[in-house]
């Protein structure tokens, strides 16, 4: 190939790669592009730089919050506790808020939409003391969007009514409802007045209660955290008239004392009172102001006496199994000590399936009622030792006519059983047997 023909070749092959280059440039450059038919963008604000919400309304109302600490507060028109899900669900709103067409760049009649004045302007205010202004006007024609605006922004958008709804709140939607507003895992006493007793509740630990008022006493965990629940859980109905909101507070006022509830938290203690006036119950707290109507199950899981929070179960040991029984009856006693994943009785394997059964019956054995006399001579003892030989349970039953009377070793309370717990218990120890001969190996 002659000199001049290479020359022209490679002309054409830089020419081509140059090409070849903008081509690639001009694609990797309308890749960063968005999509021409994306959303148009109204507000993209980062949630966690957000401190401070002012709602306001074409009708004068206005609704401020601050956020202090990682909780939300409203300061105004008053100073009130805020719903927390609520507020966080109004600032997700506009991490992301994207407009559903936009609808003029450049607007003249901004009064034709609903937006001069707005029906709602919502300012966030963020970290950096920056402000984002958005404007909400009329719904559009077909209902189904509104239109918006961001102040500083000549663009009129329509928006999803759905956006318009999670950012259109008053301050009785963003207010905290809960008539209590303490922390249910931090609670370290309880005191409760009610049927003419008050009971005092201290928790031991995340899963144990002991009563310690109007003495020492075994406590029900699942009762005490359900009256602490049904407390938590006590709300008002914040869009009550102020005409009912009368005739409530009028109700309380006549109404029969029923129960006050004293919840202490690290935070402080705050009281419910609650009582009854013909069907109805009623509440007043020392955390918000007024008189509000509660449910029926607050009022009667208020309205309980000490035996309703007593342990009936005679073994504490609970879900964790025993390292060892002794179950003594008629004269006759066996042990069974656990030996790694086994049980043995005499240094002889037994059966793990029969002790199982045993050791159900012992966590299942429960009292009726709590007496005051009755019990005699001890016809059945059982010792149950378990956490890893760090606790120890003795417990003595004596029969007392069709049913029988038990007692904790180290306590005064009687316990009276049905004879039919008594008969399966005793079955159950009667069943443990020894265990089956392993199979030798080949």
């Amino acid at each position: 190939m002659s000199p001049a023909r290479l020359l022209i070749a490679a002309v054409l092959l830089g020419g081509l790669a140059i090409g070849v280059w903008f081509s690639n440039k001009s694609e990797a450059a309308k890749a960063k592009e968005p999509p021409k038919d994306a959303a148009p963008k109204i507000l993209a604000l980062t949630e966690a730089d957000i401190s401070g919400i002012d709602i306001q309304k074409k009708d004068g109302t206005d609704t401020v919050l601050k956020k202090d600490n990682g909780k939300w507060a409203i300061t105004a028109p008053k100073p009130l506790g805020a719903d927390q899900p609520s507020v966080d669900t109004l600032t997700s709103a506009v991490t992301n808020l994207t407009a559903d067409r936009m609808v003029d760049d450049h607007p003249t009649d901004l009064a034709s939409y609903g937006l001069q004045p707005p029906l709602e302007k919502v300012t966030f205010t963020m970290k950096d003391g920056k402000t984002h202004e958005l404007l909400i006007g009329d719904d559009t024609p077909t209902g189904s969007d509104v239109y918006a605006m961001v102040a500083g922004d000549p663009k009129l958008y329509t928006m999803s009514s759905f956006n318009k709804t999670s950012l259109d709140k008053s301050t009785k939607d963003l207010r905290d409802k809960r008539l209590m507003n303490f922390d249910q895992d931090k609670v370290s006493r309880v005191v409760l007045t009610a049927k003419k007793q008050t009971l005092e509740f201290g928790r031991i630990n995340q899963n144990e209660w002991q009563i310690l008022k109007p003495k020492p006493m075994r406590a029900d965990g699942f009762q005490v955290d359900d009256l602490v629940r049904k407390l938590a859980g006590a709300n008002m109905d914040p869009a009550v008239s102020d005409e009912d909101a009368k005739k409530a507070a009028a109700a309380y006022a006549s109404g029969t004392p029923v129960a006050t509830a004293q919840v202490t938290d690290p935070a402080g203690t705050q009281t419910l009172e609650v009582r009854k006036n013909k069907d109805d119950y009623y509440a007043k707290s020392s955390v918000v102001e007024g008189i509000y109507k509660v449910p029926k199950d607050l009022g009667e899981g208020v309205d309980k006496s000490l035996d309703d929070f007593r342990n009936k179960k005679l073994f504490d040991f609970g879900f964790n199994d025993p390292n060892k029984i002794e179950f003594t009856d008629g004269g006759k006693t066996a042990t069974y000590e656990k030996s790694g994943d086994k049980w043995v009785s005499g240094g002889k394997p037994v059966d793990s399936t029969s002790v199982q059964n045993l050791i159900d019956k012992l966590r299942d054995f429960s009292a009726t009622k709590f007496v005051d006399s009755g019990f005699t001579t001890p016809a059945i003892e059982v010792t149950v030792v378990s956490n890893d030989g760090k606790r120890t349970e003795k417990v003595q039953i004596a029969q007392a006519g069709d049913h029988y009377i038990a007692r904790r070793e180290g306590e005064p309370s009687l316990y009276e059983i049905d004879a039919q717990p008594v008969k399966d218990l005793r079955e159950a120890a009667s069943g443990v047997k020894p265990a089956a001969p392993e199979t030798p190996k080949k």
